[in-house]
């Protein structure tokens, strides 16, 4: 069965829902292939951290209605040393500009609603198995669903279908760089039914290692413990989970965890990874396809949205004007903030996590960068701007 549609995105993530909601607004019809059920990526938890460009995004596009309602507003962010603690005001350093708690798999879920609604067919369980013609004016997407194989012609693909997908696979490897960084430490991540610790997220270093304290809901947390890339979740109890949060999030002043029953634990590996050309033809890619950051920084999601609105803007001058001007500079475009969100999610990184041994140069180090944050104002505000999302790069 062959079918006919103007964009074809691959994925039903972040990337690919917005994606569809930019050019069904804009009147560009666009077909969406996942290859999950619809039930699958709705519960599928990923990133929890809005900047405020996306939640800006959402509201233009009317589908934030109960990310506004249910979205936890944070102006602030608490970050710890050794339980000495400093807090950076987002909102006083940034114009009023903050972050929005509110899981993946709700965005998802309100992406998906929206595009139902407003006429763009998602495929769901609709793998797709090879782009064919992405250098001539008409690529290809073949895919399988329910046993049968299927052509989808269009006159653009997006491939929004993340690391292992096939969006990446089929540019040319002689196309592009790959940039890849693993660092020596993954995280150890628990969901619990736990009223958060306090207000907002707590980054912390310590001497056994970094801890994250962040939330989901007024009655879920999310937190997580650094652990060496060979640790195994079987190796942690969730006393022992508990415990050691309690040690490395501990500010001195009697600060205590609340503790709830932890109904998801996993161990994530902590790696930087992405290639410096991010089309070919007409194949565009956005988001994980093209781009892994550390979770330090927050950056995945926002990213993946940050792309797509170029890719958007592209399409519609296309089909407006016919130029290709803004097409040939996707790549350049969503270049600038992809390396500004590497860079910065790797400073989170370092600054935080455990590298060497307490009293070492590079412990001295670290500590050196931290008291400068409390120090500096100009410091701060860099760190600030940089977690709620620059407004223009």
């Amino acid at each position: 069965m062959t079918t006919k549609t103007q964009v074809a995105i691959i994925g039903a993530g972040p990337a690919g829902l917005t994606l569809s909601l930019l050019l069904n607004r804009s009147g560009i019809d666009c077909i969406v292939l996942e290859n999950r059920s619809r039930a699958y990526v709705e519960a599928r938890v990923r990133a929890g951290l809005l900047e405020q460009n996306t939640v800006d995004l959402y509201n233009e596009l009317g589908v934030a209605d109960r990310l506004n309602k249910e979205g936890l507003l944070h102006h602030g962010v608490y970050l710890s040393f050794n339980g000495q603690r400093k807090r950076i005001p987002f909102n006083e350093l940034t114009g009023g500009r903050t972050i929005t708690i509110y899981g993946q798999q709700e965005v998802v879920k309100d992406l998906i609603k929206a595009n139902i609604e407003r006429g763009t067919p998602i495929q769901f369980e609709a793998a797709a198995t090879c782009i064919e013609g992405s250098d001539t004016k008409h690529p290809k997407v073949h895919y399988q669903q329910d046993g049968e194989q299927h052509i989808l012609e269009c006159d653009f693909v997006a491939g929004c279908d993340g690391y292992h997908g096939i969006g990446r696979k089929s540019l040319p490897t002689n196309s592009y760089n790959e940039f890849v960084k693993e660092y020596p430490f993954s995280w150890l991540g628990i969901l619990a039914h736990a009223a958060p610790s306090t207000d907002e997220l707590i980054y912390a270093y310590h001497e056994r290692g970094f801890a994250l304290h962040s939330l989901r809901s007024p009655k879920v947390s999310r937190l997580y413990l650094q652990v060496d890339n060979a640790d195994k979740v079987e190796n942690w109890t969730d006393d022992q989970i508990w415990d050691e949060l309690q040690v490395r999030l501990s500010n001195g002043n009697g600060f205590q965890l609340n503790r709830g029953e932890i109904f998801e634990k996993a161990i994530t590996p902590m790696r930087s990874f992405m290639i410096d050309n991010m089309q070919f033809g007409r194949l565009f890619l956005a988001g994980d396809a093209a781009h892994i950051v550390p979770p330090t920084g927050g950056k995945g999601l926002n990213l993946a949205v940050a792309d797509v609105k170029w890719m958007a803007a592209a399409l519609e001058d296309w089909y407006r004007t016919g130029k290709e001007q803004l097409l040939q500079s996707y790549s350049s475009n969503c270049l600038r903030r992809i390396w500004r969100a590497q860079d910065f999610s790797n400073f989170m990184t370092y600054l935080f996590h455990k590298q060497a041994a307490q009293g070492s140069f590079e412990y001295h180090l670290q500590k050196s960068r931290f008291d400068y944050i409390g120090q500096s104002n100009a410091q701060a505000t860099t760190i600030a701007e940089n977690y709620v999302g620059l407004k223009e790069i």
